[in-house]
């Protein structure tokens, strides 16, 4: 890809390699993440997904290859990308409200040093009326259920009103009504114009939420739009064997039986 190109991509990943000990997690890896696409990262334990996510926010050092933010690094357009990590990455027992949390996106805009005024604090009950969480406002998160949380996380990256959001097990752990919830929100976000990456584990809804997919094991499988790369073909090679739980993966896909 040439240097004009790659500019226009919300996220560009070239000759990617990362390495924990001197093995490799990732190897050689290339995806181009298209303007305004709704993309699942999926893979077998250990394929390296949420390893791809925190190298392009910067939070792990390649050993080889390129990572770029509309042509440029993360950290001069850290503005633009929103993160919700997963679930159980994150302190629950700080003590803090929802409301509070979801105000801490706002940060990057206001500056660590100022207070959030009035028009944060009405930019998050907005957001978190978005995900049903509005009457949890003064609710210790500690004191939340798996879903609740999930959702003030994703109202927190939806108040710093980004470009890219970056999702790593958006789904993880939580009912049948939180994952409508969640879903509905990331299809909002796409009719924005925003672009949104997610580390998915469920091989048998990524037709149904998703437009593109990268097939992660180590390297780069395969990646695009679902209904060219999600086949039992390509699903084979990233996770092996398991013809039962790909058949079923693919079964709506281009109108397969």
């Amino acid at each position: 890809m040439n240097a004009t190109s790659y500019k226009d991509l919300p996220v560009s990943v070239e000759d990617l390699t990362v390495a924990y000990r001197y093995e490799p997690v990732l190897w050689d890896v290339d995806v181009d993440v298209p303007q305004g696409t709704l993309m699942a990262i999926v893979g077998p334990n250990g394929a390296g997904k949420s390893t791809l996510i925190k190298t392009v926010l910067g939070l792990i050092e390649p050993a080889a290859g390129r990572v770029s933010i509309y042509g440029e690094s993360f950290k001069e357009q850290r503005n633009r990308v929103a993160y919700v990590p997963q679930r159980g990455s994150v302190d629950w027992d700080f003590p803090t409200d929802a409301l509070d949390v979801v105000m801490m996106g706002r940060y990057g805009h206001l500056g660590w040093l100022r207070h959030p005024g009035a028009d944060t604090r009405k930019l998050a009950m907005e957001a978190l009326e978005k995900v049903g969480m509005q009457k949890y406002a003064n609710r210790q998160i500690s004191q939340l259920s798996g879903g609740q949380q999930q959702r003030v996380f994703l109202a927190r990256a939806l108040i710093q009103d980004a470009e890219i959001y970056l999702m790593d097990e958006p789904f993880q752990g939580v009912d049948a009504t939180t994952e409508r919830a969640i879903i509905e929100v990331l299809r909002a976000l796409q009719g924005r114009g925003s672009t949104v990456v997610a580390v998915h584990h469920d091989l048998e809804t990524v037709p149904e939420y998703f437009d593109h997919v990268l097939l992660l094991n180590v390297r780069a499988i395969a990646c695009g739009p679902v209904e060219d790369v999600f086949t039992q073909e390509n699903l084979r090679k990233t996770y092996g064997g398991r013809t039962d739980m790909l058949a079923a993966a693919t079964k709506n896909v281009n109108g397969n039986p």
